[in-house]
């Protein structure tokens, strides 16, 4: 009698563990938030950002000086809506982003398009957002905007750099393509003087994303890497980003996932093998960001696993602060 008692003890917790168990998993996809969810957290970590200015058309050529000190010019008279000169007033909406952490909680990470199509990692000297309305009508500018961008912000000046375009892909990925060349010398971006701390002058001529930037250098062979969220996460309610270690304004993104392995993968061969780094998980919960952050050294074929027990719960400010304090 005493055994079969114990028996059914032991049956009785085991049963109880197997229920918790469950309901843990339940609770990580419960908690897990919806797509929109954390489409806007992001949204709000832009908006956040972004600065607003206004000029008048019939003054011309009108300067402004951003949170960061970045100088850029507008000339009222180059601007259009609806293929019409502008007149009056003007809204502008700016964006600067030079450290990884703005870049993360905005999504807006430093990919570059390669000759072959494939997506590597670019060093940036700043990514911008520039956009003019009028009653709520985006306008077109038919000459170019000017930027003096204080190189100090990202580590000194780089004669390297070149401009990019950026756009949005149907992942909500934004990928970066370098700008052609100029065959008449109007668009472009160089430093002034040979001074560490010279700033970058560039001139461009079309609203939205621009990118002062070059393809990050590494000789050492490179490989694929891939992550998984945890239970419940994925490429519409999470994403999983990889910081490479003293390189401050940078942030890669594995940037696509395979729904029959739940993983995330940086496809395209582009890792260095050795990369001393940091691979991050980052999604939104009540309002707030849930986060995980792994130090790591790049070797081949490596699969990196998060759980919900590794993950800190933090506003947008703490998670910017911790990424932004990475080696």
């Amino acid at each position: 009698m005493k055994t079969n008692l114990k028996n059914i003890g032991l049956v009785l917790l085991a049963s109880i563990a197997l229920v918790s168990c469950s309901n843990d998993d339940n609770d990580n996809q419960n908690s897990a938030p919806s797509a929109t969810e954390f489409a806007n957290i992001r949204q709000t970590a832009l908006d956040n950002l972004t600065q607003e200015f206004t000029l008048v058309a019939e003054d011309g050529a009108t300067t402004f000086t951003s949170e960061k000190g970045v100088q850029f010019t507008i000339d009222g008279a180059c601007l259009t809506k609806n293929g019409n000169p502008v007149t009056g007033s003007v809204a502008v909406e700016f964006v600067e982003l030079f450290d990884a952490g703005s870049m993360l909680v905005t999504d807006k990470t430093t990919m570059g398009r390669l000759p072959n199509g494939d997506m590597g990692l670019l060093v940036s000297g700043g990514e911008f957002y520039i956009n003019a309305t009028q009653g709520g009508v985006e306008l077109d500018i038919t000459c170019p905007i000017q930027l003096l961008i204080p190189s100090t912000l990202t580590g000194g000046a780089d004669n390297t750099m070149t401009l990019w375009d950026g756009t949005i892909d149907e992942d909500g990925n934004l990928d970066w393509d370098e700008q052609e060349a100029d065959p008449v010398g109007q668009n472009g971006v160089f430093v002034e003087g040979t001074a560490l701390n010279a700033p970058y002058y560039a001139f461009f001529n079309s609203f939205g994303w621009t990118n002062v930037d070059r393809f990050y250098d590494d000789p050492r062979p490179r490989t694929t890497i891939l992550a998984e969220a945890p239970n419940g996460y994925n490429f519409g309610n999470s994403a999983i980003y990889l910081h490479y270690d003293g390189e401050a304004s940078t942030l890669a993104k594995l940037d696509t996932y395979n729904d029959a392995t739940s993983q995330f993968s940086e496809h395209y061969g582009q890792i260095p093998i050795g990369l001393e780094c940091h691979v991050i998980f980052a999604t939104e919960e009540a309002g707030q960001w849930r986060y995980a952050i792994k130090s790591a050294t790049i070797a081949a074929g490596d699969v990196y696993t998060f759980t919900m027990g590794e993950t800190t719960l933090g506003t947008e400010a703490q998670l910017v602060a911790a990424i932004n304090a990475l080696p």
